[in-house]
């Protein structure tokens, strides 16, 4: 044997080496070469003397090429042995996402390339490969920008140090991250170069823990007896005394294994050789003999022993090793598990490995989508509100129904009435429909109610507010007859007026789903911390109901929405002044549509804005539904029902035939008669409803002495000379009363009793003398008083009796009572007269 020292120097290795083939005897086998640059250039050069080299500490990746260096060997695993015990790591946990920093050297850049190899295919992903030469912190940040969580480094003690500043600074240690490094630093490594940081060590430490460093295993840890007849415990015994106070390496037990490879070789070709070819032996080799290189070449991959490193076996000329794994747990490492590269197993020792979380870090953020839902007991809550709504609007049906025969619901349409009702219940269902979301149905069940809860809410509208719009159309149309014509609007001409509402909202509707239908959307939003502190992310989502052009139909439908409600304050405003309750519901109207109005707009626009918290939005799309519904049904109803229960007879009379402090407030333009009333002057109509007033308080006080004066003529004519002369006179009041009504055209009608209509020459009478000689006691004579009376009696009730309900409007002729005397029963055709205003 002959011993070179040359240093790492390539030109002193190189010529060290030629010396020793010229100069030297013929050598067998080349054993060493530490340096990977020296090892490699003389390992290249061994085909062509047919030597075989064995090394025991060159680590070097590019040596294991075999079409390069075709003779050489080596006890100590490659580098790149270590990618296969860390692809069994990353399987064992499950770690299927990883990234790679990697040091601008060669020998760290053909770890990381074998390793890319290694892990292609095996259905693990490397999401990021970073690099560089002195700062890594802008590496490192990518990687985290990246959301890399597993990380393969490779990098010397110094850059070490600067990585994990580094990930202090952005936070990648801890529960969520794991660091996997080369594991042959020297002992206490960090100490050496924490100087030339920017970082505290106790910053420098805590990004440090919990790493697990990769590299082959110097010994053996199973108490077996070696090649030797020594265990690897007991080998290691006696080094350690032998070599003293020296530095120990940890290649000496390849070493040593080296020595018994290549003594193993050679025992394996001499009996090669004797057993076929006597006359040949190893001591006949030369670097020409190329059978003998051959024969030791295959003796040399043919090793296989257990030695004090552990199974020593080649394969395409590379050690298969035993890869250990340590870990960094408190200032120390910890062996926590080894791989064996002959058998392919990974072994954890115990459990040992302790990991910063409750579990192992995952190798990416977990992305759990959790769909926001809606709160179960708010949509519990909120369905019993709109139960209640709908047993209310259940009562006022039953309400309706039973009473439809009454004066005051019969006048207030009954059928519209329930038409009102029925939309209320559709939007109160509504709710139910829209309290439903993906934690109660399937995908395409919630798609199928993005049509129906639009549906029933359109159309629920419609029909409530379209009856109550179709009733005051009818008040209108009768009250607003300015030309007097007898006008009959029935209940089924207000169910057309209701349908063609419905008709134009179906257009609409159906256009809708067959042009641009509702389809279900979810809307993913950013991604939350875990609430229960799992390494997980939540990334809420949020079904929606949407199409392509919603902002189109939606402004379709909230604009016909806007113009029935302008419509129906219209209506409202213009029949304000019907003095009957039981037909003019235009407060009630207006109070719904400004309460209704007002919570659309504020729902639509908090709703718009809450639209990524479904519970906010579910509350108050309900409530607004709730109340609006809610309002409308009160305000149509209750008052209904107090009148009822209170005074059914007043709802249903002109307010202007109560004598009240209001009289002179109200409009006389909506008088129930037939004939209408001209707004000739403000100051005229008030003046003559003023006198209009006093006359009738008038023939009020005297009703009860014209009823006297009347049974007394009738009874004996006798007695009529002794009527007190008051009592004409009384009379001759009444008959002097006059009322005006004013017609649309100006023309204007004055009722005066007969007696100013007629000259005092029409009465006939048998006593001319009498009549020449006394004019006024001829006149209020008993004779002529009883002509009189006969003949204006019948028009003065025919004018007063109205302001009773003694006589229809709308009568041809007086409805007199049953109790009315006889005479008064029948009245000539020449003197019915029509009367407003009194």
């Amino acid at each position: 044997c002959h011993y070179f020292f040359f240093q790492c120097d390539n030109a002193k290795g190189l010529k060290a080496f030629y010396d020793a083939i010229k100069y030297g005897p013929n050598h067998l086998m080349v054993f060493g070469g530490v340096c990977a640059t020296v090892t490699s250039i003389i390992a290249e050069s061994l085909k062509g003397w047919n030597l075989v080299q064995l090394s025991f500490a060159a680590t070097t990746p590019e040596l294991a090429d075999k079409k390069k260096y075709p003779y050489f060997f080596r006890t100590v695993p490659s580098d790149n042995a270590v990618n296969p015990a860390i692809l069994k790591l990353l399987k064992y946990y499950q770690w299927k996402r990883v990234g790679t920093l990697t040091q601008d050297v060669q020998r760290f850049s053909e770890v990381r390339n074998d390793l890319t190899g290694v892990l292609y295919g095996e259905d693990i992903e490397i999401s990021d490969t970073e690099s560089f030469s002195n700062d890594p912190c802008t590496s490192v940040k990518k990687l985290k920008g990246n959301d890399v969580r597993i990380i393969l480094g490779q990098f010397d003690e110094e850059m070490a140090v600067k990585v994990f500043c580094c990930a202090y600074d952005e936070e990648m240690y801890g529960s969520k991250y794991q660091w996997i490094i080369p594991g042959w630093y020297e002992n206490l490594w960090w100490e050496s170069w924490i100087n030339s940081s920017q970082c505290l060590s106790k910053n420098l430490l805590a990004a440090m823990e919990g790493y697990i460093g990769v590299d082959f295993e110097p010994l053996s840890t199973k108490v077996i007896k070696t090649i030797s007849g020594r265990t690897p415990q007991q080998y290691e015994k006696e080094y350690n005394a032998k070599r003293g106070d020296g530095q120990s390496s940890k290649f000496h037990g390849y070493a040593y294994d080296g020595i018994w490879v290549i003594a193993k070789t050679l025992q394996r070709a001499m009996k090669y050789l004797n057993a076929t070819n006597k006359h040949q032996k190893i001591e006949d080799f030369n670097y020409t003999n190329h059978k003998l290189g051959k024969i030791f070449l295959d003796a040399m991959n043919e090793t296989n022993f257990f030695g004090v490193t552990g199974q020593v076996v080649f394969r395409n000329g590379e050690r298969m090793g035993t890869i250990k794994f340590t870990q960094f747990q408190e200032r120390k490492e910890v062996k926590v598990g080894e791989y064996n590269a002959v058998a392919d197993t990974l072994e954890i020792i115990n459990n040992s490995i302790r990991f910063q979380g409750l579990e192992p870090p995952k190798d990416k953020t977990i992305i759990q989508e959790e769909l926001r839902k809606i709160s179960l007991p708010l949509y519990s809550i909120l369905s019993a509100l709109t139960i209640l709504g709908m047993i209310m609007a259940s009562a006022f049906l039953f309400f309706n129904i039973k009473n439809r025969n009454q004066k005051l619901i019969k006048m207030s349409s009954p059928y519209m009435n329930n038409l009102i009702i029925l939309g209320g219940m559709l939007s109160y269902a509504s709710i139910f429909l829209f309290g439903l979301d993906g934690s109660f149905v399937s995908e395409k069940t919630f798609e199928t109610l993005c049509t129906v809860r639009t549906w029933i809410l359109t159309v629920g509208y419609t029909t409530a507010f379209g009856a109550m719009f179709a009733k005051t159309w009818r008040v209108h149309a009768i009250f607003k007859n300015v030309k007097m014509k007898k006008k009959i609007i029935k209940d089924q001409k207000l169910l057309v007026i209701v349908g063609g509402m419905l008709l134009i909202d179906l257009c609409i509707l159906i256009c809708w789903q067959v042009v641009d239908p509702l389809r279900r959307t979810v809307e993913k939003y950013n991604m939350e911390p875990d609430p229960a502190g799992r390494d997980i992310s939540i990334r809420p989502i949020l079904e929606h109901c949407e199409n392509t052009h919603m902002t189109i139909w939606l402004g379709i439908v909230y604009a016909y929405k806007g113009l029935l409600m302008l419509f129906g304050c219209f209506l409202a405003w213009e029949t304000r002044n019907v003095s009957i309750p039981a037909l003019n519901d235009s407060k009630y109207i207006g109070m719904s549509v400004y309460n209704v109005g007002i919570m659309c707009i504020i729902g639509a626009a908090v709703s718009f804005l809450t639209r990524d918290q479904p519970n906010v939005q579910f509350c108050i799309v309900a409530l607004v539904i709730i109340f609006c519904s809610t309002i409308t049904l009160c305000l149509v109803f209750v008052p209904k029902l107090i009148t009822l229960r209170t005074n059914p007879d007043a709802a249903t009379q002109n307010r202007r035939f109560q004598f009240t402090q209001n009289q002179k407030k109200e409009d006389s333009k909506t008088s129930t008669s037939v004939t209408s009333v001209n707004q000739a002057s403000t100051s005229r109509l008030e003046g003559l409803q003023s006198e209009n007033h006093r006359l009738r308080m008038k023939i009020t006080e005297l009703d009860k002495d014209l009823e006297e004066v009347t049974m007394q003529l009738q009874d004996t004519p006798e007695k009529t000379t002794y009527i007190k002369q008051n009592h004409y006179q009384d009379l001759n009041d009444i008959l002097s009363i006059r009322n005006f009504t004013d017609s649309k055209d100006g023309e204007k009608a004055i009722l005066k009793n007969h007696l100013d209509q007629n000259p005092p020459a029409q009465w006939s009478t048998t006593d001319s003398s009498r009549t020449s000689k006394d004019p006024i006691e001829d006149i209020n004579s008993p004779e002529h008083i009883q002509r009189r009376l006969s003949l204006q009696l019948p028009i003065l009730h025919h004018a007063y009796l109205p302001s009773i309900g003694g006589v229809d409007a709308s009568c041809a002729s007086p409805c007199v009572s049953p109790s009315a005397s006889p005479r008064h029963r029948h009245v000539p055709s020449s003197f019915r007269v029509m009367v407003s205003g009194l």
